[in-house]
């Protein structure tokens, strides 16, 4: 792989459900991935739509509060 990749936007989310309904059920993404350290540990996850790739986490560190991002 030569040359640079699309960026892809890191935000923050605090919760699953209400970010599931707003991403995927609203705005129609699809999820590419999900991955948790353990079962009650925080979930990390990739979600696309028509070459739209965002990934949300709760990870303390990851994102900032308040971001904006144009698409």
């Amino acid at each position: 792989m030569t040359g640079f990749q699309p960026p892809i936007p890191i935000l923050r989310r605090f919760d699953e459900e209400m970010a599931r309904a707003f991403y995927i059920d609203f705005l129609g993404f699809t999820v590419q991935f999900e991955h948790r350290l353990a079962p009650d540990a925080s979930l990390y996850m990739g979600i696309e739509r028509d070459g739209c790739v965002l990934h949300l986490s709760e990870h303390f560190g990851d994102g900032t509060p308040g971001t904006f991002v144009r698409i």
